[in-house]
This record gives structure tokens, sequence and C-alpha cells, in this order.
């Protein structure tokens, strides 16, 4: 393609009104050059060029295109072709027997050079096929008047294939010849001021997912509704809630379908997010025509419902993902020792996941999900409409009764249940010290979560400076918490699990004496993140840290 030349679509509203904006720019090159087509038929009928279907890759949350990549497969008679694209670089590799259609796990891909670029970025997500689209092109030669082809025009037809396809706007490339610069830049030129025609501004991969109702980057487990400080507490509360919800629902699919352990890990994550709510300001929903306190005590404990449903198989996938690692990490041990726990694992995770798949088919999932997307929606309509009575209260710092919490703002309530659960946090962690059980860090787990929930829930109200150096010190003390009690969890799971094997026979005397070893790997993490624990709390909720979250409350509350 000539140096600056990006391309061109031919609008319009069906297929043959298309043709005719190409037609035109057949006619308009033609006026300077002589154009044939590139089997030597002149212009006048639109010769047939040969087609190729290519399949968009990418994880359901994007990885590669937050990462600036594009993977394509590209089919060919036999086999095909895996295209990565970055900004500068193009990767290709030749494969056989690659399905597009079908979920590839990194460890699926076939070895090469694009393979061994994804595979880190992806772990442990799975590629999934985001669109495809089938490609017509046809080539027509520009020729000056001495009859040397000075440049190409390249006319691509994409559709995307279907019982029905869907035809994509035709696109149009002036391509340059060596020597023969300037003559291209003149032909692109006369092609960009017929009428119709409009400079290429996206790819056709994003054009065709923009056909199907889709866009690059579409998904995200990240709590980011549209609140504002002003909009009404119940409003806002609803739009977090709601926001929840829909990364719950658009992830049973692919738990139901076992496509990758990150769907259920996303599901849990946003169920336990949910719960956390509940607790945090779900009386915000009440009062009125809102929740009464039976349904918010029923929908908390359906969500819990939800949450321990999902333990069982989550926790063994956490097991199995970090097998390799488990294994590497052996000293007396062999690794072919730790097999039959591993075969163990994956038979108890098949089990955990048919109870898992029919409790997410089961009709009182169903309900759950519909009745509460019905009572938040009708919530925040009221909201929007006016008909919730704000009554904002500026300056106040008392924490009020929480009956008064669905009349507020969503600042107000932001600050209000910010502070209390950073109060928490801060209470409840200056009275561990090393003599206190291993109970009270858990506590001050949960406690920390409720807070970095608070702090995501509430984000669009935060200034982002302060916010990002009280998250990255809360989210440092919540990692040493959570290595603290993950590894504690582990030593009594693998515990149980070296149990079960013995019961059902299916225990070698070795592979008990390998579980041993790794259940003294994680004793000592478990003491290491337990000594490590003031370190990090006095980091978080030490002098400084009190006045970096007194001006962030300060700030959602419109007091900054």
């Amino acid at each position: 393609m000539a140096p600056g030349l990006a391309g061109f679509i031919a609008l319009g509203d069906d297929e043959q009104t298309w043709d005719n904006v190409v037609a035109g720019v057949l006619e308009s090159l033609a006026a300077e050059f002589t154009v044939l087509p590139e089997h030597g038929t002149r212009s006048g009928s639109r010769p047939e060029g040969g087609t190729r279907r290519l399949t968009w890759l990418d994880t359901f949350d994007w990885r590669l295109y937050r990462a600036a990549l594009s993977l394509e497969f590209v089919a060919a008679r036999r086999g095909g072709e895996l295209r990565l694209t970055s900004a500068d670089t193009v990767t290709a590799q030749p494969v056989t027997g690659f399905q597009p259609s079908r979920p590839h796990l990194p460890d699926d891909l076939p070895d090469g050079p694009v393979a061994a670029c994804v595979a880190g970025l992806i772990a442990p997500r799975a590629l999934l096929p985001m669109v495809t689209v089938t490609s017509a092109a046809t080539s027509y030669r520009l020729l000056n008047s001495d009859d040397k082809t000075v440049a190409r025009l390249i006319v691509d037809h994409p559709s995307i294939p279907g019982a029905e396809p869907v035809p994509l706007p035709p696109r149009l490339t002036i391509t340059e010849v060596r020597g023969y610069q300037a003559e291209a830049r003149r032909a692109s030129r006369q092609v960009s001021v017929v009428p119709g025609i409009t400079p290429a501004t996206e790819p056709v991969f994003a054009a065709a997912l923009r056909a199907g109702g889709r866009s690059p980057g579409g998904y995200s487990n990240k709590v980011d509704a549209a609140i504002t400080e002003s909009m009404p507490a119940s409003q806002a509360a609803a739009a977090i809630l709601l926001r929840l919800l829909d990364t719950v629902e658009a992830n049973v699919a692919g738990v139901l379908a076992d496509t990758d352990t990150e769907f259920l890990h996303d599901l849990r994550v946003s169920v336990r997010r949910t719960r956390s709510a509940l607790k945090l300001f779900g009386d915000a929903l009440t009062g009125g025509k809102g929740l009464t306190a039976d349904e918010l005590a029923f929908f908390a404990a359906e969500f819990k419902w939800v949450g321990d449903l999902t333990t069982p198989t989550r926790d063994l996938d956490v097991h199995l993902l970090d097998f390799e690692q488990t294994v590497g990490a052996l000293a007396a041990a062999k690794p072919d020792d730790l097999e039959p726990f591993r075969v163990f694992l994956e038979q108890r995770r098949r089990k955990e996941f048919r109870a898992l798949t029919r409790g997410l088919r089961s009709p009182r999932f169903t309900d759950l999900i519909e009745r509460w997307r019905a009572r938040l929606t009708a919530i925040q309509r009221r909201a929007v409409n006016g008909k919730t009575e704000t009554r904002v209260r500026s300056g106040s710092s008392g924490s009020g009764s929480l009956g008064e919490a669905a009349g507020r703002t969503a600042g107000f309530l932001a600050a209000e249940r910010t502070r209390r659960a950073f109060e928490k946090v801060s209470k409840r962690g200056a009275a561990i010290t090393p003599d206190s059980p291993a109970e009270s860090l858990h506590d001050l787990r949960k406690r920390c979560k409720e807070l970095r929930y608070a702090l995501e829930f509430f984000a669009p109200l935060q200034d982002k400076a302060v916010s990002g150096k009280v998250v990255g010190d809360l989210k440092r003390l919540q990692d040493c918490l959570g290595e603290f009690q993950d590894a504690e969890v582990q030593i009594a799971e693998i515990r149980a699990l070296a149990a079960a094997m013995l019961a059902a026979g299916e225990a070698p005397a070795v592979t008990l004496l390998a579980m041993g070893e790794v259940t003294a790997g994680l004793a000592a993490r478990e003491r290491h993140a337990r000594a490590d624990f003031e370190r990090r709390f006095t980091a978080f909720a030490d002098t400084e840290g009190q006045r970096r979250m007194a001006l962030l409350l300060r700030g959602m509350a419109g007091q900054g």
C-alpha cells in the first residue's frame, strides 16, 4: 500500500448501492488510467476474485485486544495460518487441523511462534472465535499511457457468513508499484473524492463485531457503573448491583460449558461483591416502594447459596491451576509421586462440577436472577423518574440511621459507608498481636474485602490519585492476609483429600509423603505471611494512611 493510504469504504444502504459506488470509483480512475481487471478483462464488469475466510480469536475478556494485539485464523484448502498482528509486526504460523470454531486453551495451541507469544498473555483463559468474515477480493491494474502497471486497486467484499449472510461495506485500497509512488498517490486522491467513499477508520474485525451488536473489549468484570455524586443513593445502589448482575449473567454460559476456569472465577467474584454490597448499602434500596426488609434478607440468603454452590469447584480449580507450580517446588519427592493426587483432584472436580451445573440450571437460580433484575430495575427507574425523595445533608459527618440511606445522595452514601468499612479494618487490625488466633486475621481479611469493594463500587466519585495510593496499600495488605488464609485453607483441604484418598484406596505411600511435603511448604508460606502482617498493616493504617483516607472521603462527599 502506498505510504499514508489507509484504504476506503464504500458507503451505501444495500449491496447494489455499494456496487454503484465501486463502479463510480472505476469510472473516476478510468479518466486518467487504463483500468484492467487482474485477470485481463477490461473494466465494465465485476470480475470474480479469490475468496478467503478469516476468524478473529481472543479471550472472553479481550486480553489480546487490551494488549494491542489481533489474532486471526486464515483458512486455506489444507490447514491454514494463525496470524498475530501488533502495531509494527505480523507473526504468521502455518497450522493443520486447527478448528477456529471451538475454544482453545493455551496448552491446546499448536506449537509455534504465535502460540509462544500469546500463551502467557491469555492463560488460564481459552481463545474463542469472536467473529468470522468471508472476503471476496477483486484486483484491478492501473496502467499509464505507456501501458505500465503503476498501481493496483483492491476491492474487497467482506460479509459475515450464516444462513442469511450479512454483507459489510466494500473496502477499497490503492497499492503502489515500485517506482510509481506518485501515481499511486494520485489514484488515491481520485478515489477519495468519489461520492459515497469515506476513509476506512476501523478494521474489518471491528466493523463485523459492530454489525452483530458487539464491540472489541465489550466485556470486563470491573465494577464500572455510571454513578454521580448528586444522584439518589437508591439509584446508585441499584446501578452498581445491576452492573454486578450483568457480570454474573455474562459468565453463566461459559461456566456451564466449562470453557475455562475464569468464567467461574468472575461469576463467583461478582456474587461475592453482590453480597458485600447488600451488607454495605442494601438499606439504600429500602423505603417507599423499594425492597422490604424481608426481601433484602431473602436476596442476601439466596446469593449466599450461590456463593456456597460455587465454592467446591473453584477450590479444586485453584489446586489444579497451581499443580505444576506445586510439583516444581518438590525437593524430596518426585513429580510422578503426586500424579495420583492430580487424578483424584480431577475426579472430585468432575463430581463437584456436576453439582454446580445442576444448581445453575435450577429454577431456583433462574428465578433469583429474574426477580433480582426486575426489583433493581424498578428501583432505578423510580429514582430516575424523580419519584425517590432525595434529602441532601451537606456537611454532615454523622452516621445517621440506616433507614435514611435511600433518601440521601450517592456521594453521601459512598463517604459514609467507605468510612465505616475503613474504621472496621483499622480497629480490628490494630487489635491483632503476634498471639492473636488465626481467626482474627481471617476476619480482618473479610473486612478488607468489604473496604476494597466499597472503593471499587464508588470509584467514579473518587480522586484517582488519592484512590490509587489507598487501594495500592490495601491490596498489599490483602495479599498478605490472602497468602496466610490460602495457605491455611489449602493445608486443611490437602489433609482432607489425603484422608478421602486413603478411604478410597487411592493413596500410594509415596503420594502421601509428597502431599506431606506440599503441606510443609504451605506452612512455611503461612508463617512468612504472618510475620509480614504488622508491616503491611502499618503501611496501610498509619497516620499517613489515615490522612489519605480522610482526603478521599471528603472528596466523595463533595467537601473536598
